[in-house]
């Protein structure tokens, strides 16, 4: 096997007694035997250089604390058995997805809005199990649907939820995966004509590329993705990747070109005190979440402007966007920093890293500690 425990371990800034130690906390609160702390050591060690295999029993705790999938851990790829029938498997297969009861595709779709709500308040990594299987009988179902009245409405909530999966492995610093999973939303999004999809998935699909040290290429992206039928695109969503062009764009050091796309963005947000697209609900985006945005940039961009948008967005910021609540500390972090003000950063820093912790942010993990180097 490869050593992609290590690769996750390490990803969480872990060391091998810390990841014995969680094995064991985890298996605590939830009661469940594992060997004890000196076992577990030797274990560790033994499945990082492939001298032991990890048993399911130990995998079912490592994927959910490490946010990993069992591929990823194992090193291994999934393997499907073989049919003895494979016409008679096939047929069967095809009649079951042409058989789908309308109510499948909402159950499909408030699976994906269950674990949404999950990720967004307890963070991704122990839901890698779940999310996994939920793509599965998508991706099982889409595979076997033949007609295009049956394909689409599948396509269009495989999408939806891949976009979401991709963004939860890109937290977990699963980068392959995030990229992998962005590119099956894509092709979703065309099978389902749904350029909406198709756009978020790109505009999401950048910041891989921005963070993989790619950022002209990245911004390229996200304006592609404006100009994917933007007729048929909603005003929110609009917004939400002219905002992404102008954070990739401050991200790069292009202030111009960040300032305008940041202008759009505010132009184009509809005024009408929702909160959510009512054509996509992937997209979260008012004004509170644009002023959010808005101070991202502008710490960016150098601006000392940036603080009062932050401090503005934080009296008004929902408790249960708990990861995106770390984003806001580290940028008042960094504002602080900028006027020399190191107390109020060490206060902002670490609620964000309080933040990252409890949802097992490795992206926030990363940006903590990058910010921590300058105190």
């Amino acid at each position: 096997m490869t050593n992609g425990l290590k690769i996750a371990r390490i990803g969480r800034g872990w060391s091998q007694d810390r990841l014995v130690y969680e094995i064991r906390r985890f298996a605590e609160q939830r009661l469940l035997d594992v060997a004890s702390a000196a076992s577990l050591k030797t274990y560790v060690s033994e499945w990082e250089n492939g001298r032991r295999t990890v048993t399911d029993r130990y995998a079912s705790i490592l994927r959910p604390l490490l946010g990993v999938t069992d591929s990823e851990l194992r090193g291994v790829a999934d393997i499907e058995e073989l049919q003895a029938d494979g016409y008679a498997d096939l047929l069967s297969r095809i009649d079951a997805a042409g058989s789908l009861s309308e109510s499948l595709i909402p159950s499909f779709l408030a699976q994906t809005e269950l674990l949404r709500t999950m990720d967004r308040q307890m963070g991704a990594a122990g839901l890698v199990d779940q999310m996994a299987g939920h793509l599965a009988a998508m991706e099982d179902a889409l595979t076997f649907a033949v007609l295009p009245g049956v394909r689409k409405p599948i396509a269009a909530a495989l999408a939806g939820a891949s976009t979401l999966a991709a963004w939860q492995a890109l937290d977990s610093g699963a980068v392959d995966r995030a990229w992998r999973r962005y590119e099956v939303a894509k092709k979703a999004a065309q099978d389902a004509d749904s350029p909406l999809y198709l756009a978020h998935a790109m505009g999401e699909q950048a910041y891989v590329l921005a963070e993989a040290g790619r950022p002209k290429l990245a911004i390229e992206l996200a304006r592609e993705a404006q100009r994917v039928h933007p007729e048929r695109q909603s005003p929110r969503l609009r917004a939400w990747l002219a905002a992404t062009e102008a954070e990739l764009c401050a991200t790069a050091g292009y202030e111009s070109e960040a300032r305008a796309a940041l202008d759009r963005a505010t132009s184009l947000l509809p005024d009408d005190g929702e909160l959510r697209d009512t054509d996509m609900l992937s997209i979260f985006l008012n004004t509170d979440h644009l002023a959010r945005w808005r101070g991202n940039v502008l710490v960016k961009l150098g601006d000392a402007s940036a603080m009062e948008e932050l401090y503005t967005s934080l009296t008004g910021t929902d408790a249960s966007f708990v990861r995106a609540n770390s984003g806001l500390h580290c940028d008042l972090t960094q504002a602080h920093l900028a006027r020399g003000e190191l107390e109020d950063a060490r206060v902002h820093l670490q609620r964000a890293r309080m933040l990252a912790n409890r949802t097992g942010s490795v992206r926030y993990r990363r940006r903590v500690e990058l910010l921590t180097g300058r105190l």
